[in-house]
């Protein structure tokens, strides 16, 4: 398929979602960690999974990926805990579970002490509401605590970098041969936000352009690896020209399997998160970029300002704040940038 705009990062899924994408044109949809998909016996179910798809079927439309499994079923694999052989048997099913329902896109992330904010209610443009990060504000800790992909256990011991490098390759020894079996391609999402600086318990190891082509070393050049390109993330390393460098390297060699449509106002150690077309880069060029190194995937919206008579888009999963006024803003962009590149 070509490169293409699909409904992303649906964590309750209902009709209300399902007539937004229409509404908006789409005809595809990306999950994140889904209500439909519970995984209540450590991993998705062939039962469930099934029932996903056959849901979207009936709402006339196509199932483009999911990613992040339920924090229950991975956080022992991210931390190279006793425990994790277990977890990781598990996920080997979830991937051939998503084959059998011709799912053929799994996301993952390898943050143990996930995403970090220091201020959730920040102010953007025309007094929206966005999100920032400030290195010099981490002693306050986590906004994000909370969040239901944010560690619930506690830390016993800090996890240095060299240890999180051999989890991840612990991780992708075991479940790469069983992804290249069943056709099913691995996402890696880059560490947000990409500072050397440990925050919580774990050191974060994917925070450059350099270290997420390590990664993909460490997949072997893996066909069934690759980047869930998280614009947002990459851009709060080095703005555009971090976001230039991963796709000149990693989609030039077919490793961009998705995209993360979203910027940010400054780099580390300090950002704010922001309406597309007022952030670190251009979207029309990234796009066109995109575009000349043959990306075919598919591309999503992400974090989104919360607009006049929009719920927080960001700690409110419901559909009532997902289909909000600010994520149609972003669609509508996206659209338009499309349109003025001619991009069917």
């Amino acid at each position: 398929m070509s490169m293409r705009l699909s409904l992303g990062h649906i964590d309750v899924y209902d009709d209300r979602v399902a007539k937004f994408a229409h509404q908006l044109g789409l005809t595809g949809v990306q999950f994140h960690t889904p209500n439909l998909l519970p995984g209540d016996d450590g991993h998705w179910s062939m039962s469930e999974l099934r029932a996903m798809r056959e849901r979207c079927d009936r709402d006339g439309l196509r199932i483009d990926g999911v990613e992040n499994v339920p924090l229950a079923h991975f956080w022992k694999v991210q931390r190279g805990l006793p425990g994790r052989d277990e977890q990781i048997d598990n996920y080997r099913k979830t991937i051939a579970n998503l084959a059998a329902v011709d799912v053929r896109m799994l996301g993952y992330n390898f943050l143990p002490s996930f995403v970090w904010r220091t201020n959730m209610l920040d102010r953007g443009r025309g007094d929206s509401m966005v999100t920032s990060f400030d290195l010099a504000d981490i002693d306050k800790g986590n906004a994000l605590e909370g969040y239901r992909l944010a560690p619930s256990e506690p830390f016993t011991e800090f996890i240095t970098a060299e240890q999180m490098w051999a989890n991840h390759k612990y991780f992708l020894d075991a479940v790469l041969p069983v992804a290249e079996e069943h056709g099913v391609r691995l996402a890696l999402h880059p560490d947000d936000p990409p500072v050397d600086a440990p925050l919580g318990g774990a050191a974060r190891i994917f925070i450059s352009p350099a270290s997420l082509l390590r990664a993909r070393e460490q997949a072997g050049n893996s066909p069934s690896w690759g980047l869930n390109f998280c614009l947002g993330t990459v851009s709060e390393m080095a703005g555009e020209e971090s976001v230039n460098e991963v796709i000149d390297t990693l989609g030039a060699a077919g490793a961009i399997f998705y995209v993360h449509f979203r910027d940010v106002q400054g780099t580390v150690p300090a950002f704010k998160e922001c309406f597309l077309g007022e952030g670190n880069y251009n979207p029309a060029r990234v796009i066109r970029r995109l575009q000349s190194v043959g990306f075919d995937g598919f591309i999503i919206d992400d974090h989104v300002p919360a607009m006049v008579g929009d719920p927080d888009t960001w700690m409110d999963i419901s559909p009532e704040a997902y289909c909000s006024r600010g994520r149609a803003h972003a669609i509508g962009y996206l659209q338009g940038v499309f349109n003025a590149l001619g991009i069917e």
